[in-house]
């Protein structure tokens, strides 16, 4: 089972979110064949993507994240909903690229130079945007520096995703560590000696360790609040992509409409729906 955990180090003023998400992320993989970097990309997002929709409170809040870069992944996209449920997709399925110093897998070469945008919707008011330039592709590194530069709150930002040689998930997990008003130089200081000295979480947690066990083990004064399932689900349906179509200018669901038969597939899961002609027609007239 993958999951979230909030905790708090009361001594040292600093909230810790952390998960376990091996379980969803392989679930992402599977379902889009994922090749070994472009799976350590969509996990590590998917990952982050958790922690952070451990801050929303209402049931029809949700938080989406989307990184647009200039290599050959492209685009990624990252949905997560307060009831723990996430759903993801990359633009290029099939990247495989390794550092040749380090063996490690490439997603910074991957995802190259661009963007890194979080979007939060709630159900009170309009959908709020912020956006960072990417700092190196590797994901951490950037959304510790959006946490930074748009929320302006220090933070230690560790995620991971380990790919085993059938190109299955092997580990994959994220902490993020951030300060709470009030906070001292000393508590400053004791953030950045556990950054120096904290393991990636991905080989932590293939170790076999609870992120339960890693958070108490690096935070000295920690305190688990919160546990909280997370799982990848797909809300599609036949519904939904019918009144998709009917969003379309007249011009462009004419075009559509030439086709006796029109297959979509979902970008979340890869279902594909087919629609006849007349059934689009029929809905169309139901529902002006």
């Amino acid at each position: 089972m993958s999951y979230v955990i909030n905790a708090l180090d009361r001594v040292h003023n600093i909230r810790i979110l952390a998960c376990d998400s091996k379980d969803v992320v392989e679930e992402a993989r599977r379902l889009h064949d994922l090749y070994p970097t472009s799976n350590a990309a969509l996990g590590r997002t998917m990952s982050i993507a958790a922690l952070i929709a451990m801050n929303i409170k209402e049931e029809d809040e949700k938080i989406q994240v989307r990184i647009d870069g200039n290599g050959p992944l492209k685009t990624l996209f990252v949905e997560a909903r307060s009831n723990g449920e996430l759903k993801g997709y990359c633009s290029d399925r099939d990247i495989y690229l390794k550092y040749n110093d380090s063996n490690k897998l490439a997603v910074g070469l991957a995802i190259g130079n661009g963007y890194l945008r979080v979007t939060r919707f709630s159900g009170y008011k309009d959908p709020f945007s912020s956006q960072v330039a990417l700092q190196s592709g590797e994901i951490g590194d950037d959304f510790a520096y959006y946490f930074a530069a748009s929320e302006q709150i220090p933070s230690l930002v560790s995620v991971g995703v380990l790919v085993d040689v059938d190109y299955s998930t092997k580990a994959a997990g994220a902490i993020i560590a951030e300060l709470l008003p009030g906070h001292s130089e000393e508590d400053i200081v004791y953030l950045e000696e556990i950054q120096k000295t904290l393991r990636p979480i991905s080989s932590e947690l293939n170790d076999g360790r609870s992120i339960e066990d890693i958070v108490l083990q690096y935070f000295s004064g920690a305190e688990i609040l919160e546990k909280r399932e997370i799982r990848y689900h797909c809300d599609c349906s036949r519904e939904r992509f019918l009144k998709g179509l009917l969003t379309l200018n007249k011009k462009d669901l004419d075009e559509v409409l030439e086709d006796e038969e029109i297959k979509i597939q979902c970008e979340f899961c890869n279902k594909v729906y087919t629609f006849d002609k007349d059934e689009i027609i029929k809905y169309q007239r139901e529902n002006v």
